[in-house]
């Protein structure tokens, strides 16, 4: 579906915050989530009753859908760049700040209770200005709660509110919705979680599924999980971002056939028998570790929200989300998992937005396995057990990712480093926002899951984590003198020995390769040979790919280091390609339009992988 036009109220908002947004990222590595731009705090009811806003229809999902586009109508006698739509829910967006004040009376009482959901600049309205009136449409999911709009003047600066709309609401609001699909423990499970408005005491969530051609299907129930206000660190999060999460279900599919296909839907048992029903789809369980068959991954970190109607100046904030979102929906049948490693959503503290986040990657993650890692922006919080003190995560220090998320973690999702076997892959995932170094928790259990693959079988072995730890030329890196996250290599005499074959990264948002390396020094030498490694390599090829959809960077100025080989400043992800145990092909596709812009191939037996380089054997004898 197209966006429709923006409306006035939310275009100048838009424009405001994009803005915002661009102007800071440029000097900082940080982004700023639009929502944060407006002074709740200030927000006053003034409101007017020469100020009108509608939206329809009032019921949305009668049919059992997810989400709905609804028609919003507002006018106001003396319209202004500085009015705003915002989206509340609960709808009772007044009940925080007090008794309403007839405007010109006087001030009202301060402060709005909650972030709205989104917002559009009533500016966004081509004629409002002109008519003070205007229309416009907004993509409202289900988020378990009934809603309203509030039109705004003041700006978001000022904010006073001068008309509430009619309330609306999901015909089902607790329904199942948003399933996606991850790898379990074991190769042969998958796990399958989504969210509701149900309790386990009002009714049972389970999975119902089959393998294709089976007559009979079974069921599976779901374990529950939520959290509170008490459980996040800070604020906004804590405060104004604060939005009930519902509850989160996982259910464990187990004793896949390899590369089978599946059919399940999410149910919930009520207490008189019915079941409420959420979307059904498919899926393809994973293939047998080491088995040869077309094998396809995709990777890439920091994508954030789009906004298919054009809402909350996300066109400033992740002007790419939406564009890399919309290639992997329509290059679904051409990949079979995803590892999104780090910055998912950039909710940055207004809880809210992980609904929306997983509204928006549905069509592919109820398909194919949706694999997460952990980011700055999910986890860093000051003095919570992190290797940053910053303030990244603006008050979430990790909790609404481990819970909206399941990964096969080794011992629990607040470590969230983990394996995952996918045929001839073995991914070793690791989670920058924790201690990495030797000695460590995570140092041990990384040096084991790249020990414990089998290369006989497992050829490709690949490391995931979202802070780039071996090499990346990005500005902020050049200005820090470390061409890659402080202390990062200190991993690499672990890559080195276990002839780690890739290292992929997140957190920089732009594309980079380096040739196989290792201390600084290319093992293949020269430029014309880096699209075709044949034979060992004796050194890891590093990609920065945190091209997902934040805004873009620029790399650090002068003469290229030697070992960085291909550079593209351009919305995509990678696409890992195999099908043997002698070749896999490596690519960066444009989100845009769906094009190759780099490329290379590694062609070798197993005696090449295990053949010794610089510090890749122990110590052996010649004696015969």
């Amino acid at each position: 579906m197209g966006a429709s036009a923006l409306p006035p109220l939310l275009v100048a908002a838009v424009l405001m915050a994009a803005t915002a947004a661009m102007t800071v990222e440029d000097s900082a590595p940080d982004n700023i989530q639009p929502l944060s731009t407006l002074n709740l705090s200030a927000a006053q009811v003034a409101m007017d009753s020469s100020s009108a806003i509608h939206a329809s229809p009032d019921v949305l999902g009668k049919d059992g859908e997810d989400s709905a586009w609804v028609t919003v109508n507002f006018t106001t006698p003396s319209p202004s760049s500085d009015h705003w739509i915002g989206l509340f829910s609960p709808a009772d967006l007044t009940s925080g700040i007090g008794s309403s004040k007839v405007a010109g009376e006087g001030d009202g009482p301060a402060a709005l209770p909650v972030a709205p959901i989104k917002y559009k600049l009533g500016n966004s309205e081509p004629n409002f200005l002109r008519t003070g009136g205007g229309n416009t449409s907004f993509l409202v999911i289900n988020q378990r709660s009934d809603y309203a709009f509030g039109l705004f003047a003041g700006g978001k600066d000022n904010p006073k509110l001068l008309a509430v709309s009619n309330k609306i609401s999901f015909a089902n609001p607790k329904a199942p919705v948003f399933p996606r699909l991850s790898q379990g423990k074991q190769w042969d499970e998958m796990a399958v979680t989504w969210t509701s408005g149900y309790t386990m005491d009002e009714a049972y969530p389970f999975v119902e599924w089959r393998m294709k051609g089976e007559e009979t299907s079974k069921r599976t129930p779901a374990g529950t999980l939520t959290f509170t206000r008490g459980h996040l660190c800070g604020d906004p999060a804590r405060g104004q971002g604060y939005r009930d999460p519902g509850f989160i279900h996982t259910a464990f599919l187990k004793d896949l056939w390899p590369n089978r296909e599946y059919s399940y839907q999410i149910g919930h048992e009520l207490q008189d028998g019915t079941v409420a029903w959420g979307k059904a789809a498919t899926f393809r369980a994973s293939p047998y570790p080491g088995q040869a068959s077309l094998q396809r991954v995709v990777v890439f970190g920091d994508m954030g929200l789009g906004a298919m109607d054009g809402s909350s100046e996300l066109q400033g904030f992740q002007p790419g989300a939406q564009v890399t979102t919309d290639r992997l929906v329509k290059d679904l049948p051409n990949y079979d998992a995803v590892f999104h490693i780090g910055d998912l959503s950039y909710a940055n503290g207004f809880l809210a937005q992980w609904d929306q986040f997983t509204a928006q990657i549905e069509p592919i993650a109820s398909k194919v396995p949706y694999m997460v890692a952990s980011g700055n922006h999910e986890r860093t919080y000051m003095d919570t057990g992190g290797f940053y003190n910053g303030n990244d995560s603006h008050g979430e220090c990790g909790v609404p990712a481990e819970t909206y998320f399941y990964v096969p973690a080794a011992a629990h999702r607040g470590k969230f480093w983990y394996a995952a076997d996918y045929g001839m892959f073995r991914f070793c995932v690791g989670d920058t926002e924790h201690d990495w170094r030797p000695g460590t928790e995570q140092h041990a259990f990384l040096d084991a899951c790249f020990a414990g693959a089998d290369r006989k079988h497992q050829p490709w072995l690949v490391f995931l984590a979202h802070r780039p730890l071996g090499y990346s030329s990005n500005d902020f890196y050049a200005e820090e003198g470390s061409f890659a996250e402080p202390m990062g290599r200190a991993l690499q005499p672990l890559w080195q020995r276990h002839r780690v074959d890739l290292a992929i990264y997140g957190h920089v948002h732009n594309y980079e390769r380096t040739c196989p390396v290792y201390e600084n020094t290319c093992t293949v030498k020269g430029k014309d040979k880096q699209s075709s490694y044949a034979g060992a390599m004796g050194g890891t090829i590093h990609v920065v790919a945190g091209t997902g959809g934040a805004k873009l960077r620029s790399y650090a100025g002068g003469a290229w280091p030697q070992w960085s080989v291909a550079r593209n400043e351009s919305f995509g992800y990678v696409k890992l390609t195999a099908s043997d145990h002698s070749s896999m092909r490596f690519e960066f596709i444009h989100s845009d339009d769906g094009a190759v812009h780099d490329a290379f191939t590694i062609t070798r037996d197993y005696k090449d992988i295990m053949a010794c380089a610089v510090d890749s054997c122990a110590p052996h004898t010649l004696a015969n």
